[in-house]
């Protein structure tokens, strides 16, 4: 009798007992259960994407639905290509990019570098330090549109008191040239904490033994920075840098909240300028092809950036 209860047991396990029963592989049984998901994926991401496509090679106007849709080709996006108010916004665009990602990598690696140091309280400054993050973007907007304020902002006496001119004779988000550093600034004090942590975890991640090594072989401190920290935290750096450019290409609401786009139009982001186009402009043709050529750049360089990120891990 045990003869027979092991062989049966052999022949049918109770692993593969319902698939047997029902006819179906294990991969078959899991396509069915993670088939609705990707279907819903599918439907809510690749639909309007082609749907967008279409309507840059159109006039349409989402304000006039009842006007006849005209196919005019490739006009919208030789009018956007051309259009030097476009060029503007992405040049105030790729200033908030390149400051705002070299600012929070610096002072992001630089804090992340200081709390892996064991000392005391050192958990409490990493809490304190990762807070920013914690809040929503239009609090933040909202927190330092009063610390600009030119007549009771305290970052306006702050900055008055050390240069020694008047408080109330300028405004960071009412000047030409102060404004784009006023979302600069208030970016970097939000989402430096993101990037320290991922350095942080790239820091934590490099085996106590390397530097072990290193010291029997009498290599300074920092050389020792130079040799192994950086070449092993880089990988961590580079994937920061990614997210927080993906990110800040879209960056909407905390520039909202703070200037407006203004003034003028001297921060006024890419993001910012597609919307007015689309909905305060009512040129949904025209901002489906603005659309689509922001997504083809960004797709674009991150494609490069991450093949530029595998290699770099590879070594």
């Amino acid at each position: 009798m045990s003869e027979e209860t092991n062989t049966q047991s052999k022949q049918s396990p109770s692993g593969n007992r319902l698939s047997k029963v029902r006819g179906l592989s294990d991969r078959a049984i899991a396509w069915i259960f993670i088939s609705p998901t990707i279907l819903i994926l599918l439907a809510i991401n690749i639909f309007p994407l082609i749907w967008t496509v279409y309507l840059s090679f159109t006039n349409y106007r989402v304000n006039r639905p009842n006007k006849e849709v005209e196919f005019v080709g490739l006009r919208n996006y030789e009018r956007i290509l051309s259009d030097s108010d476009i060029w503007i916004t992405m040049q105030a665009t790729a200033h908030f990019l390149i400051w705002t990602i070299i600012l929070q990598v610096v002072i992001g690696f630089t804090l992340a570098y200081l709390i892996n140091k064991k000392f005391k309280g050192n958990d409490l400054w990493t809490t304190i330090i990762v807070l920013p993050m914690m809040l929503s973007p239009a609090v933040v907007g909202n927190f330092w549109t009063f610390l600009y304020q030119p007549q009771i902002g305290l970052f306006n006496y702050v900055v008055g008191f050390v240069s020694g001119a008047d408080p109330s004779s300028f405004s960071m988000i009412g000047d030409v040239a102060l404004a784009p550093w006023s979302i600069v600034i208030v970016d970097t004090w939000m989402w430096t904490p993101f990037v320290m942590l991922i350095c942080l975890a790239g820091l934590r991640s490099i085996p106590d033994s390397i530097y072990e090594a290193a010291e029997c072989d009498r290599a300074s401190k920092w050389r020792q920075f130079w040799t192994i920290t950086i070449p092993m935290v880089l990988p961590f750096l580079m994937l920061a840098v990614l997210f927080r450019g993906i990110e800040n290409f879209k960056m909407f609401d905390l520039v909202v909240q703070l200037t407006g786009g203004g003034p003028g139009s001297i921060t006024e982001l890419t993001s910012i300028n597609l919307k007015r186009e689309a909905f305060e402009k009512w040129r949904t043709g025209y901002a489906s092809a603005y659309a689509v050529i922001l997504f083809v750049s960004i797709f674009g360089i991150a494609s490069i950036y991450v093949k530029a990120l595998n290699k770099v891990k590879s070594r």
